[in-house]
């Protein structure tokens, strides 16, 4: 027996067709917002944890700077500390000066020096006195130059002739001369400063 379908069938594919389409649009539609919402979410998650890691920086930033300054301040303490141990330590050479300055011209003062006159003006020491002889001078200015711990760079201003009176008739005929001299801190205490071991007075 045969069967004769009567019915459009053309128009029937046709609206099954469409229906297909947009079954599938309307799919693709969702994928679509699907990836652009998930794509939104990890902008936001890599956004919220690019901001907690700048916030960390800036906290250790902050953090830092905190140290840093307390470093300078401490550094600053520790300049103004030094400078007082130095002043105090100046005061100390300065205190013993005079003594030590006097017992090295002694010890370097050749038999036939006699000194009249000591002048000190900060690190400069003006020395006057009678000579003997012209050698007597020499050695007295070899022996500061060579031998001494306190003095330094002796320096002869004049020599002249000078008489002075004896309890004899004839006058003996002297040398009357000056001096200057610069006055140096001994390699020991130097050494000991440099160390940071302190300076017996």
């Amino acid at each position: 027996m045969i069967l004769i379908n009567l019915l459009p069938y053309r128009e029937e594919r046709r609206k099954r067709r469409k229906a297909a389409f947009f079954a599938g649009l309307g799919v693709a539609a969702l994928a679509g917002a699907g990836i652009v919402s998930a794509i939104y979410l990890l902008l936001q998650f890599l956004t919220t944890e690019q901001q907690a890691h700048n916030q960390y920086i800036q906290n250790e930033i902050s953090r830092l700077e905190a140290q840093i300054k307390d470093i300078a301040n401490l550094k600053t303490e520790i300049e103004s500390l030094k400078a007082r141990q130095r002043a105090v330590e100046d005061l100390q050479t300065d205190r013993n000066t005079p003594v030590h300055l006097l017992n090295d011209l002694a010890r370097l003062a050749p038999e036939g020096i006699y000194l009249t006159a000591i002048r000190q003006d900060n690190k400069t020491v003006t020395i006057n006195g009678i000579a003997q002889t012209n050698e007597r001078v020499s050695e007295f200015l070899r022996n500061v130059s060579r031998s001494s711990e306190w003095l330094d760079k002796p320096d002869l201003i004049e020599v002249k002739l000078a008489s002075v009176s004896t309890n004899t008739r004839d006058p003996r005929r002297l040398l009357d001369f000056s001096m200057k001299v610069s006055i140096k801190t001994p390699p020991t205490e130097a050494a000991q400063a440099a160390s940071g071991v302190p300076t017996k007075s």
